[in-house]
């Protein structure tokens, strides 16, 4: 396998249509004027980090109260991050997305539940999406994450290594029947499936799971993928480590390379209780671990196969251009790219336009179960340096250019 300085000084010339994330025709061509100008003021109003901040208050407090906006947050913000209330509703979006070339990853978004019973619901929804992705090329990958199937005082309770009574090794017991379900379903019907990560201080316990699953089910193809966070300074030394786990115990790994969506309550949290902050010193070493671990992953891609959960643009140019220098085709079934749904449609549109593998996340479930990941996605367009920012420019800009051509 050639290094990177061979591949800079050799490069393979293969066909590769350059990709322009400016090109707003391609990445909103499926929106109509209507659609376009209702993201417009959606994002005009998410650009203004105040009225965030307010608005999340209030509907916190309409939801506590019982009044009745969830029309309006149906309508709204709802409309714009996710698919609908169940399968059967995101189907359009499911189509929406395929006749663009970019697949579906449906997310049951239900967050919150820490009952058994809402744990085995919530293992059976999921079962559906890996059912519904099994029918067609449409879906290439389902989703979960432990904590919907789990509680996480018992996930912590088992990381520190607390010595578990009776009930709570009952309840870990059934803890690994439903990943075990899960993963034994998705290899069964030949679905790729991720791990979503979570807080550090339940992380090993999920990464534990992950592999496991992945020494069961991932010896004929990459099956199982855990996520890694590449805001925390120990992702990459983990990832070469757990490469060389697979390699050795000769089973694939799947890898999803995330930033990470924890910053502020990982810092507040080893602030508090005193132990090493988890997180990179700066953004900038979060961005060279994410670039080195798409380095790192392309040159093992006899063992791993990546999804790139990103929005950041570079990132996504780097990938494109160490595939060229490698010879690796835009298509190649072991290297997806994604994003979610709302969110940085230039890059996904354009992505496909250009033949790459890409997937939108999907997220769905009753308005009111979802709004925790509502408020986070608004939180994260505010809080993400020009985010919000981004998405109003690209949005005014073509309407700008529909417009323009209309004269």
């Amino acid at each position: 396998m050639p290094s990177t300085v061979q591949r800079v000084t050799a490069l393979r010339e293969i066909e590769v249509k350059p990709v322009s994330f400016e090109d707003t025709s391609i990445a909103f061509s499926s929106q109509s004027n209507s659609k376009l100008r209702k993201t417009y003021w959606l994002f005009a109003l998410m650009n203004k980090g105040w009225l965030v901040n307010l608005g999340t208050f209030f509907i916190k407090i309409a939801l506590k109260l019982k009044l009745p906006i969830k029309l309006l947050v149906k309508n709204t913000i709802f409309e714009q991050f996710c698919g609908g209330e169940t399968i059967r509703d995101c189907e359009k979006t499911i189509q929406h997305l395929h006749n663009a070339h970019v697949g579906t990853i449906l997310d049951y978004s239900v967050e919150g539940e820490e009952s058994e019973k809402c744990f085995d619901d919530t293992t059976l929804e999921i079962l559906r999406t890996i059912e519904r992705a099994s029918e067609s090329s449409e879906i290439p990958f389902s989703v979960f994450k432990v904590t919907g199937i789990a509680s996480t005082e018992l996930l912590e309770a088992v990381q520190i290594g607390d010595s578990l009574n009776k009930e709570q090794k009952a309840q870990f017991e059934l803890v690994l029947q439903r990943v075990d379900t899960l993963c034994r379903r998705a290899y069964e019907r030949n679905v790729r499936i991720f791990i979503d990560a979570e807080e550090s201080w339940i992380q090993d316990t999920i990464d534990t799971l992950a592999y496991e699953m992945m020494d069961r089910y991932n010896h004929e193809r990459p099956v199982v993928y855990n996520t890694y966070q590449m805001y925390r300074w120990e992702s990459l030394d983990h990832l070469r480590r757990d490469v060389q786990e697979a390699r050795a115990k000769g089973y694939f790994l799947g890898a999803k390379l995330v930033r990470g969506a924890y910053l502020e309550k990982e810092r507040l949290r080893a602030h508090e209780e005193e132990y090493q902050d988890p997180i990179q010193p700066t953004k900038d070493d979060t961005d060279r671990d994410f670039n080195l671990a798409i380095d790192f992953c392309l040159e093992n891609r006899d063992v791993v196969s990546i999804c790139l959960g990103t929005h950041n643009e570079y990132s996504c140019q780097y990938c494109i251009q160490c595939m060229k220098q490698l010879g690796i085709a835009p298509g190649d079934p072991h290297i997806y790219f994604a994003q979610l749904l709302g969110m940085s449609d230039n890059i996904s549109f354009n992505l496909a336009n250009a033949g790459y593998n890409v997937a939108k996340y999907v997220p769905y479930g009753p308005v009111e179960a979802v709004m925790p990941y509502l408020f986070r996605r608004a939180d994260e367009n505010k809080s993400i340096a020009g985010q919000s920012s981004r998405e109003f420019t690209l949005v005014s800009n073509e309407l700008a250019r529909r417009k323009g051509c209309r004269r």
